[in-house]
């Protein structure tokens, strides 16, 4: 199935002392993404991963959303530049309000936010809640660990090996990550009855 893309969804660090092969990546992907006319929507901050996928794709002309609680813009945490802020009062309405717009979810590296963001796509995604596609970018084996212990959940039987290969997709340069989104293998809300074990 080819997943038609207009609007993604990045989770990403807002730490501004990580490799700069991260930031490298993450300017790469806004860059491509608005080579492709690909909205990006994203937690709106300036600094880290963050300000760097957003200074990519604006340097090519693309459109940038950030969505971002108002507490955040308290503390002077917002991207001025941003094409476009949506000021929401709470996290939980930060998250539904992405997801509601966004075509499909990309995570880059990131911390503890950036990890809390990826389980629960993947965790609606395995309800059903949502069928959108989901791409992990692996740069510089970033996420080694991470996928190492979702095979230690379904060695466990603690997560089926179908949510394991085909929930979402794992790929290591930005360049991969369209062609991922665009031939994910198809979900459907009727696969909920295999979250249970």
């Amino acid at each position: 199935m080819k997943h038609d893309i207009h609007t993604v969804c990045v989770f990403c660090a807002s730490s501004n002392q990580s490799r700069p092969s991260y930031y490298a990546a993450a300017k790469r992907l806004g860059e491509i993404l608005a080579e492709e006319h690909i909205r990006l929507v994203y937690g709106d901050g300036g600094i880290g991963l963050m300000g760097s996928i957003a200074d990519g794709a604006l340097s090519k002309g693309g459109t940038v959303i950030g969505v971002i609680p108002q507490f955040m813009v308290d503390e002077g945490w917002n991207n001025p530049k941003s094409t476009e802020t949506h000021v929401v009062q709470t996290m939980h309405e930060r998250k539904a309000y992405i997801e509601s717009i966004s075509d499909a979810m990309i995570a880059l590296p990131g911390g503890i936010g950036t990890l809390e963001e990826l389980a629960e796509c993947l965790t609606w995604k395995q309800l059903g809640i949502h069928t959108k596609p989901v791409v992990i970018l692996n740069t510089d084996g970033y996420y080694d660990p991470l996928l190492a212990y979702l095979d230690r959940m379904v060695e466990e039987n603690m997560m089926r090996e179908i949510h394991r290969t085909q929930m979402f997709t794992v790929v290591n340069t930005p360049e991969e990550v369209l062609p991922a989104l665009r031939n994910a293998p198809e979900w459907n809300k009727t696969i909920r009855r295999e979250a249970a074990i």
